[in-house]
């Protein structure tokens, strides 16, 4: 399969690495703990939708477009890094924010990401928790089009056919490292949200008959909700690439067991993973979604469900400056 049959523009540096973290598998006593760093692939601070948007804007360019329009959460990752993209490629964003998290403070409002948003020129609009994103993307467009701008749609997260290609290749390149570093990958674990990078990681490591698990830690929805979400998304995307049937609905598998009070929410399982990865292993996690995801990865380790496993590849995907946004709610 040639992902090079797909337009593409180059914005994040791959491959990221993959990086073996001792102390954290001394600390669990349990199979060694490999992370995909996601977190550098470089643009407007690094992240998982950078992968995503490498296929997004390659078509919105396609399409002449000359507006970016997606949404998300207030301190969202996926507004942040496809506003720094619209910049590196001569595009206009316009960011539509759900203002999911009741009670935010200050930090939450106006740091992190949204610093980071309006660094980047995006013009920013909010709209009420549970509004039809959707329809409010549509809207703009509408608008937009009345003045002679030519708009994109990318959907929350980049999650589309389109935007899992980023991850179908993520999962070629995990790959790609363990056969040349001598890895036995028996576990991959990562966060899912939108459902675009677990999908795209379940088409890549099953069309390769890679044998490897794909386990998706749940920040939001319900599992019954998640799993649907991802394996809609994920057969689409298999038909997409040319590889119609290579996904189960057995492959996908999500643990909704960290999510705590909801998204954007923390919880204090979250708060501890992400002081004990930054104190044994200088890295920084988000606290929305790897935060959770690392959390989980920790429970399931202590409880005993690698068992047997060798290595377990963690992908980071990213979100360090949304920190800064849940400053007065972490516990250093």
């Amino acid at each position: 399969m040639l992902l090079s049959r797909f337009p593409r523009v180059s914005l994040a540096h791959l491959p990221t690495p993959l990086e073996y973290l001792p102390r954290l598998t001394e600390h669990l006593g349990g199979p060694k703990i490999y992370v995909k760093r996601d977190d550098c692939t470089g643009l407007g601070t690094g992240g998982n939708k950078t992968r995503k948007l490498e296929f997004l804007v390659a078509d919105a360019i396609e399409q002449g477009a000359d507006v970016i329009i997606t949404q998300g959460a207030v301190q969202s990752n996926h507004a942040r890094q496809t506003a720094a993209a619209a910049c590196k490629v001569g595009m206009d964003c316009e960011l539509i924010f759900e203002k999911r998290v009741k009670d935010a403070d200050e930090a939450y409002k106006t740091s992190g990401n949204v610093l980071l948003d309006r660094i980047y020129g995006a013009n920013i609009r909010e709209v009420e928790k549970g509004s039809d994103m959707n329809a409010a993307m549509e809207d703009v467009a509408a608008e937009l089009r009345a003045t002679g701008k030519t708009p994109y749609i990318i959907p929350g997260g980049g999650s589309n056919t389109i935007g899992a290609l980023g991850y179908v290749d993520c999962a070629l390149e995990i790959m790609a490292q363990a056969n040349r570093e001598g890895i036995v990958v028996d576990h991959v674990v990562h966060a899912t949200g939108s459902a675009g990078t677990q999908a795209g990681l379940a088409v890549g490591l099953k069309m390769t008959h890679s044998n490897i698990p794909l386990l998706g830690i749940g920040v939001n929805a319900p599992k019954d909700v998640q799993e649907e979400k991802v394996w809609l998304l994920a057969k689409e995307t298999a038909e997409y690439v040319g590889a119609p049937g290579c996904v189960s609905r057995e492959d996908i598998v999500a643990n909704c067991d960290y999510v705590g009070d909801g998204y954007g929410i923390p919880t204090r399982a979250m708060n501890d993973a992400v002081m004990l990865l930054a104190r044994l292993e200088g890295l920084l996690f988000d606290p929305v979604y790897s935060g959770k995801g690392l959390a989980g990865l920790i429970d399931l380790v202590q409880k005993g469900f690698f068992d047997g496993a060798d290595s377990i590849v963690f992908v980071h995907t990213g979100g360090v400056a949304g920190l800064f946004g849940y400053s007065n709610q972490l516990e250093p």
